[in-house]
């Protein structure tokens, strides 16, 4: 079992807090809205899986910091992958980012701040999805910049969406403003900014009422289809994804 003072401050691109059972991750990258990169890629797997590990954490609800939720990636910096040892981390993280995500054993909620072009999958697999006026949702980095879409979009999306809306949302770099995301379900709640935080811990604290072993089963039983999918075909789409990425790497 892992406690909260013991992960609390132990990572670099997620800020926690928890009052009442309830602990909010923010994500954020030096205090700013989070640019997805190599550190929160290797972080938010052991982070989710110390969370879930935590029997004193009941409800969780994870935002982004200031107007974007994650709508960057930092090229300068990042490390060439030419060979296959270099994919073999991003298929190692890769895998253990969303399954531990899912193997988080409580209700998840989701206050997405502002848009989300970069892993928008994470937000959205949540149980309750609440998003700003301003929020947007899209897959930047996969076929709109040449990879393949495999480390776990190929398996939310189709879900959340339906197979025809899903392929041409990944195939054509669609991006969808929050009340688009609305009416297709992907997201419960449109409100204003200035609003969305307080409705993620209203939510949460009528949420928080529940006995553990309710709050617990109930995130179980949810989730039971989309883990099962995604055990099946995660690790399949990131190695197809590093294949593709490896053939197009310069030598």
């Amino acid at each position: 079992m892992a406690r909260f003072d013991e992960y609390a401050d132990r990572y670099q691109s997620i800020a926690m807090e928890r009052r009442d059972g309830i602990l909010q991750m923010t994500f954020h990258t030096d205090g700013g809205p989070l640019k997805w990169g190599e550190i929160p890629h290797r972080e938010f797997g052991y982070a989710f899986t110390d969370v879930g590990s935590d029997p004193e954490n009941r409800v969780i609800i994870i935002t982004g910091t200031g107007d974007d939720y994650c709508a960057e990636y930092p090229v300068e910096g990042v490390a060439p992958r030419s060979q296959p040892i270099q994919w073999d981390t991003i298929y190692w993280e890769g895998k253990r980012l969303l399954l531990n995500l899912l193997d988080i054993e409580v209700p998840i909620i989701s206050a997405v701040n502002g848009p989300a072009l970069y892993h928008a999958e994470i937000p959205l697999m949540s149980d309750i999805v609440l998003a700003s006026e301003n929020a947007a949702f899209q897959d930047a980095p996969h076929f709109p910049a040449g990879l393949v879409p495999g480390d776990g979009v190929h398996v939310v999306f189709p879900l959340l969406m339906g197979l025809n809306r899903a392929r041409y949302f990944l195939l054509m770099g669609q991006t969808l403003s929050a009340r688009d995301a609305q009416e297709l379900g992907l997201v419960n709640e449109v409100l204003p900014r200035d609003r969305l935080m307080a409705r993620a811990w209203e939510v949460a604290e009528l949420l928080a009422r529940k006995s553990p072993l309710t709050l617990r089963y109930t995130r179980t039983v949810l989730t039971m289809q989309l883990k099962r999918q995604m055990q099946d075909m995660l690790g399949y789409g990131l190695q197809v994804e590093g294949l593709a990425a490896l053939q197009d790497s310069p030598r």
